[in-house]
């Protein structure tokens, strides 16, 4: 494939920003939930915990399970899953069918995700940086609109009807992929084994390592954050922070990745260790640093995966979704417990420090992954291949799973 597919990128754009936006949307609306269903904050909090552990299961099994079938209809039954997942939360009558629900959101994360990362290549092959910071600012997207909209939502008429209008949001997200993503048969057969000899490489595993300490040290404190915010700035707070977001997935240069990678954990770091202090004008700027800094996370790590594996791009973005929803849900309940035991300074200070060690790692590791020969896209020669790949035999499809 050498032709570009800007309205595919789109398409898949849209599909994460739905899928996000559904994702950590309770974070906005928790206290309604748990009182519609007559639980505590603390049971209701596991509307977040759930999709993230879900996802990380289903990332290496939806994609091996799927492994020889073109990806455009495996994308878009999964958003039509997500669909059906956010009519069953609007019409949920017991919080245990709200769990069922949360349960499929899991499944479409983990095998959304582990698809659509790593279709740059394919989609935009002349330039495929964009197209990956494109798809990517779905993220801080669903941050700075989905969220906030979705809380003023519910707000206003209620939570049940938030994720009945992101129900309908996931069908045109499935229509727009039914309309404009082209053929895209599997590149490389992503069998167990692949994943399974792909965790021995040393660029990998400390893909993994980074991956972990970083998410774990952002969601370990975001995820708290408004406690030390002012309530009637709320949303400016949000929106800031989200729009730096955004900035920070365009601004984030793949080309010297280490560097990269280092400043976006140190912004953090020094983000989280600053906020207890810094009052409720002071948390503005400290937004933006934090903002910035982790908006260039989930580019920065998937790119670590993938040149660790350019030769299983697919299978690289399994490990990549698998670790990332781990730690997402692993530091939001860490994080919990050290608020509920010490404080929410405390677990400021603690994710600072992990941050900061998250910085050293990348460091200590950065010669484990090697260096991308220009700023355009995760890797050009992967690109190719995937796409002569695409377009040969069968056999040829088994001869790449062997490696």
């Amino acid at each position: 494939m050498t032709e570009r597919h800007p309205r595919a990128v789109a398409a898949v754009t849209l599909g994460i920003f739905a899928i996000v936006t559904t994702e950590i949307l309770p974070i906005g609306l928790l206290t309604p939930i748990a009182d519609g269903f007559g639980v505590s904050p603390g049971v209701a909090g596991w509307t977040m915990t759930m999709p993230g552990f879900v996802a990380a299961v289903a990332a290496p099994v939806v994609t091996v399970a799927t492994q020889r079938l073109d990806r455009r209809p495996v994308l878009a039954a999964l958003m039509l899953l997500l669909t059906l997942a956010g009519f069953l939360t609007a019409a949920a009558p017991a919080f245990w069918v709200l769990l069922v629900a949360r349960f499929l959101v899991g499944l479409v994360i983990g095998g959304f995700w582990s698809i659509s990362a790593g279709l740059a290549p394919r989609l935009a092959p002349a330039n495929t940086a964009r197209a990956t910071s494109v798809i990517f600012a779905a993220v801080p997207l669903g941050s700075v609109l989905g969220v906030p909209l979705g809380t003023l939502v519910g707000q206003l008429v209620g939570w049940r009807t938030a994720f009945l209008l992101l129900a309908v949001l996931s069908l045109a997200a499935f229509a727009a992929l039914l309309a404009f993503v082209p053929p895209l048969p599997p590149g490389t057969v992503t069998r167990a084994t692949v994943l399974e000899n792909l965790l021995r490489r040393p660029g990998v595993r400390s893909g993994l390592a980074v991956t972990f300490l970083v998410v774990l040290a952002h969601f370990g404190t975001y995820t708290y954050v408004t406690a030390l915010l002012s309530p009637g700035l709320t949303s400016a707070y949000l929106l800031v922070y989200g729009a730096a977001g955004i900035a920070g997935t365009f601004l984030a240069g793949t080309r010297r990745l280490p560097v990269t990678f280092t400043a976006a954990a140190l912004l953090i770091a020094v983000a989280a260790a600053a906020l207890p202090f810094a009052g409720p004008i002071g948390a503005f700027p400290l937004l933006v640093v934090w903002g910035l800094g982790y908006g260039a996370v989930p580019v920065c790590s998937q790119t670590w995966f993938a040149r660790a594996a350019p030769d299983a791009p697919e299978a690289a973005t399994v490990v990549f979704t698998a670790s990332f929803q781990a730690t997402l849900s692993a530091g939001a309940l860490a994080g919990g417990f050290v608020v509920d035991v010490l404080s929410v300074p405390a677990v400021m200070a603690g994710g600072a420090l992990v941050a900061a060690v998250a910085a050293g790692t990348v460091q200590g590791t950065r010669r484990t992954v090697a260096p991308a020969r220009s700023a355009r896209g995760i890797s050009a020669t992967a690109s190719t291949a995937a796409s002569s790949r695409s377009s040969s035999s069968a056999d040829a499809g088994e001869s790449s799973s062997t490696r």
